[in-house]
């Protein structure tokens, strides 16, 4: 189990770089006039969701449910419910970072550069709570 815990936390770590990293590549993407610059952008964020992101997002998620079925004492933990919902709005966070690289892609971006400025900010409550809630056990 000390196997799986591990990995689940490398891909936690991985996947969480890639959340504050992309939103900070919508800033500069959102600010960037020359076509050779947006285009450089378009490769880098899709090469960051697609290559590192999702498959972080499928193994830390994919650990994480296989620790909680080899431990079924932690489904009547009152952490693990709220823990596993700040999970899930991770998750929908995620597909919307999705939603926008397909919009800078297809030139449609409708947002400033400061919009993403306080975007980036989310998945940091977000980790803020989850460790919180994973070390302290508050309940």
């Amino acid at each position: 189990m000390l196997w799986i815990k591990a990995f689940h936390i490398i891909f936690v770590v991985t996947w969480f770089a890639g959340l504050f990293y992309l939103p900070r590549l919508f800033v500069y993407h959102a600010q960037c006039q020359d076509k050779p610059g947006r285009e450089r952008f378009k490769v880098m964020e899709r090469k960051l969701y697609r290559g590192i992101m999702h498959p972080s997002a499928i193994l830390a998620v994919g650990l994480g449910v296989w620790l909680i079925y080899l431990t079924p004492a932690w489904m009547g933990a009152g952490w693990l419910h709220v823990k596993l919902s700040l999970v899930l709005l991770l998750i929908a966070y995620h597909l919307y970072c999705g939603r926008l690289l397909i919009a800078f892609r297809e030139e449609r971006n409708r947002h400033s550069h400061v919009y993403y400025r306080w975007f980036n900010e989310f998945p940091v409550l977000i980790l803020i709570g989850a460790v919180i809630l994973v070390v302290v056990k508050p309940f």
